[in-house]
């Protein structure tokens, strides 16, 4: 456990996802004593914070458990709370709309009662998503954009985006959400797309599999570097004034482009691998999405600082280091390609 008697205290929630590990390491580089929420469950993947668990103290509790939470806070009394813990998955939310709603809808609700009724001067951060746009109503998108979603996950974040101005505005909560747009990294999830594309690659590269089945190959998407988002979610804490912030890089591009990308890294074509499979488009498609982040780069200095290229190529490394060390297989040895 990192931390000394009067360093700040943070929790999060959704510690074991992308973003929960990555924004652990940087409030740990800054000083912070950093607690994690994680939920109950028969198999524990805490695989993204395998290096971290000595220095960061993780609690249960569960967002579908109002008396949990506010256990929790009593018990950690952190200065900033950051809600990540979700059902993130687009395509998950037609199977389990639901569940979805529990979670990703009221799951905030019941988080932001905890903080009112424990310690109002808690600073909330919530994880709003970029889907919330979805059948775009302007280009690129903006804080003042009209929301338009396209899915019960998109649907349930817009619940949770607007219950937390509703907290603000009702109860003076220093509560604020960050608009997210498509952040990616080697920790994705294997079911996102950028991941699917990564890993289908490298496996490709090294012989492992035969083809990469996809969806939408045009949909368009401001795709950023995950480390550099969990900052900007720190400095919306950080301001004199609780306000909600657009997080992109203002470039976009097709699915298309992340797999011819992933491809040339690895000196293949993606004519002779790819497939599209009708069972991967959405039942509501949510065709581009662009984010126009000059209210970031004004307020909080921010502005993200990887090209999709370069993205795109750290991924494809990860997953061919990850996949050589699973199979023992190479680049270039026989029977790779």
């Amino acid at each position: 456990m990192s931390g000394t008697s009067g360093a700040r205290r943070a929790l999060i929630t959704g510690v074991t996802g992308q973003d929960g590990s990555y924004l652990a390491e940087l409030l740990l580089d800054k000083g912070y004593e950093v607690h994690g929420m994680v939920r109950r469950a028969s198999t524990e993947n805490y695989e993204r914070i395998s290096h971290l668990t000595a220095r960061i103290a993780l609690h249960q509790a569960d967002l579908l458990d109002p008396s949990s939470l506010v256990n929790l806070l009593r018990e950690v009394r952190p200065d900033e709370v950051y809600n990540l813990a979700a059902q993130s998955f687009v395509p998950t939310s037609w199977v389990q709309p639901s569940l979805t709603g529990e979670f990703t809808a009221l799951g905030v609700t019941r988080l932001l009662e905890a903080v009112r009724l424990v310690d109002p001067a808690i600073r909330f951060y919530q994880a709003s998503s970029s889907e919330m746009f979805g059948k775009v109503q302007e280009s690129p998108q903006r804080e003042s954009t009209p929301f338009y979603p396209r899915s019960p996950y998109a649907v349930a974040k817009l619940f949770g985006h607007w219950i937390t101005v509703n907290y603000r505005e009702s109860f003076g909560l220093f509560a604020v959400s960050g608009i997210l747009f498509n952040h990616e990294s080697p920790r994705r999830g294997r079911e996102f797309v950028t991941r699917k594309v990564s890993e289908g690659v490298a496996r490709i590269k090294l012989g492992l599999q035969d083809e990469l089945r996809m969806g939408n190959l045009e949909a368009r998407r401001d795709w950023g570097f995950a480390p550099e988002y969990v900052d900007a979610m720190w400095r919306m804490l950080q301001r004199d004034e609780p306000t909600d912030y657009v997080i992109g890089t203002g470039r976009h591009h097709t699915v298309r482009d992340c797999i011819e990308a992933a491809f040339r890294y690895v000196g293949l074509e993606p004519d002779d691998f790819v497939r599209v499979d009708p069972r991967f488009l959405r039942p509501a498609e949510v065709d581009t999405l662009l984010a126009d982040p000059g209210k970031a780069k004004r307020d909080l200095g921010w502005e993200a600082r990887t090209p999709f290229e370069d993205l795109v190529r750290i991924m494809v490394e990860s997953d061919l280091e990850l996949q050589e060390r699973a199979s023992g297989r190479r680049r270039g040895a026989p029977g790779t390609r």
